[in-house]
């Protein structure tokens, strides 16, 4: 694939359950180094509408984009990827579904060993985690009061966006990254890893929890810097 331009925009999703608050450290830290930031906040009531949220936000954009997703967000900025401001993706621990795939086809056959999410039965047509669980899962390496408001702060993540499919994946002809989340006990890090390399991602691992975009802001601005540059994947 070709060198791609320079971009100085960037446009952070986040997944499921939570918000684009958790993307501060990573906003501070690109909006020091002269990148113009959105972050975009999405209802997650389904796949199409925060599609339809996020090219919003890359109308919005005055040249070349990279467009970075957290778990859930991956689905999002695989198919909102196709915008042609969008120079680069990025995905941080995050879903990288195929023509066809959704979260939840991803997740229906987890590897052997893997740990389960400790997902609720859906309540209303939503999903939220145990908050009990929820430290352990998805935000180990936070302190324990950040992780508890995480827990008690969660969105309610919609069945339709859960089960919403994919069409076209902009990973299939952008440059695409990757940033695996060595302890993740929401997303396995072998599935993160075959995802990656399906995608044809240039690849970084870090040991981190799910939440490694609050967690390691510094390791996940660096390759959004990377992917930024231009560089040739």
């Amino acid at each position: 694939m070709s060198t791609t331009p320079e971009a100085r925009n960037v446009v952070l999703v986040h997944g499921g359950f939570v918000d684009g608050s958790g993307w501060r450290g990573v906003y501070d830290l690109l909006r020091a180094d002269g990148y113009a930031v959105t972050v975009v906040q999405n209802p997650t009531l389904s796949l199409e509408g925060d599609v339809a949220t996020t090219t919003r936000a890359l109308d919005a954009q005055n040249g070349p984009t990279v467009l970075v997703g957290h778990s859930y967000g991956g689905a999002v900025i695989s198919e909102a990827g196709n915008h042609p401001n969008v120079t680069a993706l990025v995905y941080v621990a995050a879903f990288a579904p195929d023509k066809g795939e959704s979260v939840n086809t991803l997740i229906a056959d987890p590897p052997p060993g893997a740990p389960v999410p400790p997902i609720l039965p859906p309540e209303g047509g939503f999903l939220f985690l145990d908050r009990e669980k929820f430290a352990a899962a998805f935000a180990g390496d936070l302190p324990a009061e950040e992780a508890r408001f995480l827990a008690d702060s969660q969105v309610p993540w919609g069945l339709e966006a859960l089960g919403g499919p994919v069409g076209q994946p902009a990973w299939q002809t952008k440059p695409s990254f990757y940033l695996v989340a060595t302890d993740d006990h929401m997303i396995p890090p072998p599935a993160q890893r075959a995802m990656a390399e399906r995608a044809g991602a240039t690849v970084t691992e870090t040991g981190g929890s799910h939440a490694v975009y609050v967690s390691k802001p510094g390791e996940v601005a660096a390759l959004v810097k990377k992917a930024a540059a231009g560089a040739a994947a």
